[in-house]
């Protein structure tokens, strides 16, 4: 079984290389590893294409900054194995939380499977500032509409850790370039009347200071996001 991991990557010179050597130490899989740099207008490009050659699969280098969900569809568009992990460019996720992750598809249990990291279980280290933890209210909020509305029961429905039986992430039609690809994704999985599984992980969150790409704004495009996915099924 290949399992396709696709790592959407912008600004990230600080934490690819070590990110990248995380993931190829993950053994036990046997993986192809797609990275899309979207654009990045620090080192990072350099760095994987003089430093990281040998860390991944593909390398997609996109020519204009489209947002991750754009990057996310690149990389589903080439991937070819039989589970698809999302992760992240920092180093807020442990990749080795795959194995747990894709038990549940491997053993038939669900189609697909979100990391929480507010599960019992979920080693969670949380900055204290302002302004992560209204991001954590937010999140609570906007899991909660999120499970009205998809008629699921997630504790975290924002997580960057979603893995997917390919078959089914690859008939999706998707469409949004930016993290709205989050509420999107979750709602047009909960149409096809699967249930989304969870398992905890463990997350290591950072702060703007230390390249956080998440704001206030974003926040409100994913309220909007959840309301147009559900509101109006033919988008």
């Amino acid at each position: 079984m290949l399992i396709s991991i696709i790592i959407p990557v912008y600004n990230e010179e600080d934490y690819i290389k070590e990110l990248l050597t995380r993931v190829n130490s993950i053994k036990e899989l046997n993986k192809e590893i797609i990275v899309v740099n979207d654009k990045s207008t620090d080192n990072t490009k350099n760095i994987l294409e003089n430093e990281c050659k040998s860390l991944y699969s593909k390398l997609i280098n996109n020519e204009k900054n489209m947002g991750k969900g754009f990057a996310c569809r690149k990389g589903i568009d080439i991937s070819t194995g039989d589970i698809i992990i999302i992760q992240d460019a920092d180093l807020e996720y442990n990749p080795e939380n795959y194995i747990k992750l894709i038990e549940p598809i491997k053993n038939d249990e669900s189609k697909v499977v979100y990391g929480s990291r507010v599960l019992p279980g979920a080693k969670r280290t949380r900055p204290k500032t302002l302004d992560f933890k209204i991001r954590y209210i937010a999140n609570i909020f906007l899991t909660f509409l999120s499970n009205i509305l998809n008629k699921q029961s997630l504790s975290d429905c924002h997580t960057c850790y979603k893995v997917f039986s390919a078959d089914i992430l690859k008939s999706i039609d998707l469409y949004e370039n930016g993290f709205t690809f989050c509420p999107e994704i979750t709602a047009k999985v909960s149409r096809l009347g699967i249930k989304i599984k969870e398992v905890p992980i463990d997350y290591y969150g950072r702060t703007h200071d230390q390249g956080k790409k998440i704001f206030f704004i974003d926040g409100i495009k994913a309220i909007y996001s959840i309301l147009k996915y559900n509101l109006f099924k033919n988008t």
